[in-house]
């Protein structure tokens, strides 16, 4: 611990992502897409002309934004994008949750949100998740600062459907709701719509996930004109060039081609299907996913040996050693061939 840090960094524990093997492995620990992206992402590539790396980028994305603005069906004006969803939850965080009242999650979600609350010093009320492992909607309450979760939430995979949350949003009106929808495309039902209604309702979502990626670093919020302006402050404070003109052209290429976009997510979902019937015939409980990957256990085996085991073949998924999860092992969603090379593996395992 050096002697340099302040005593906010001395305090921080960083999120830590899935790891990214350096040799071949079967890779289902990070709920990466298991297929390219669109061909007309390639294309764009190569016919980027390359002069104009020596030009700062639109400091505005406007081309990006208005091209999720048609496809979500809302105004330029309510579209931010950032490098990944990261990146913009973390400017939502100090845009709209670092105040005295506290920040309200699941307790059981995605594990970077207790991280930005440290390095903010924003106070976080933990929520449980119900009886069958779902995000507990009547759980939140309107005396606090703010409420986050992912829908589908992670790494758990439920999804609540739009009518569940707009009865929130009509309780918690003095608030932001942030709806994180990273893996919605793979079965859930996306909230964007209610951004009309509710002013007060920021959406986020990501390049990474449906559309293959993971690898441009590409996020976006979509919420009311009056939270998209906070956003910009935040990042014009912070970076006011976050996209570059590649990352752009590229992310819009990617939404121009809807086909490729459908066909991909329903292979996934297909294979999603089939993987957990056949973990279910090996005994897995496997709780109900709308994302791209299960969140599962088996009565009579350890996980983390099952994580070790499965390593040790090649296959890499995601073990978290946390009270709650360590039952658990999340398997991120892969071509047909890697989940039968997974089965095959654990049939092996559990026998």
């Amino acid at each position: 611990m050096s002697q340099f840090w302040s005593p906010a960094v001395r305090e921080l524990t960083p999120y830590v992502p899935g790891e990214q093997p350096r040799e071949k492995l079967i890779k289902l620990n990070t709920n990466e897409n298991p297929y390219p992206p669109a061909p007309g992402v390639e294309a764009a590539l190569r016919e980027y002309p390359v002069d104009h790396l020596r030009l700062y980028p639109d400091p505005q994305s406007l081309a990006l934004r208005q091209a999720l603005a048609r496809e979500h069906g809302v105004a330029v004006e309510q579209v931010f994008v950032g490098n990944g969803s990261d990146e913009v939850l973390a400017l939502a965080f100090q845009a709209f949750f670092c105040h005295e009242r506290p920040l309200e999650m699941p307790d059981i979600t995605y594990s970077f949100y207790p991280v930005y609350c440290k390095l903010y010093g924003i106070e976080r009320r933990s929520l449980p998740l119900d009886e069958q492992w779902r995000v507990d909607l009547d759980a939140f309450t309107a005396d606090s600062g703010g409420a986050i979760f992912a829908n589908p939430n992670a790494p758990t995979a439920h999804g609540h459907p739009r009518d569940a949350i707009a009865g929130l949003l009509e309780r918690l009106t003095d608030q932001v709701v942030l709806v994180d929808e990273a893996y919605v495309d793979f079965g859930g039902e996306s909230v964007v719509p209610l951004t009309e209604r509710f002013p007060n309702l920021l959406v986020t979502g990501t390049f990474s996930k449906s559309r293959s990626l993971a690898g441009l670093r590409l996020g976006y919020a979509i919420g009311s004109s009056e939270l998209i302006e906070g956003l910009v402050r935040v990042k014009d404070s912070f970076n006011s060039y976050p996209i570059d003109s590649l990352a752009s052209a590229l992310a819009i290429a990617s939404l121009e081609d809807r086909e490729h976009f459908d066909a991909c997510r329903e292979r996934v979902v297909t294979t999603r299907e089939r993987t957990v019937r056949r973990l279910g015939d090996l005994g897995f409980e496997v709780l109900p996913s709308q994302a791209n990957f299960v969140l599962t256990r088996h009565p009579e085996h350890d996980a983390a040996q099952l994580f070790v085991g499965l390593r040790e073949r090649g296959i890499l998924v995601r073990h978290f050693n946390t009270e709650a999860l360590r039952d658990f092992l999340r398997i991120s969603i892969g071509t047909d061939d890697e989940m039968d090379s997974l089965i095959e593996a654990f049939e092996l395992l559990c026998r």
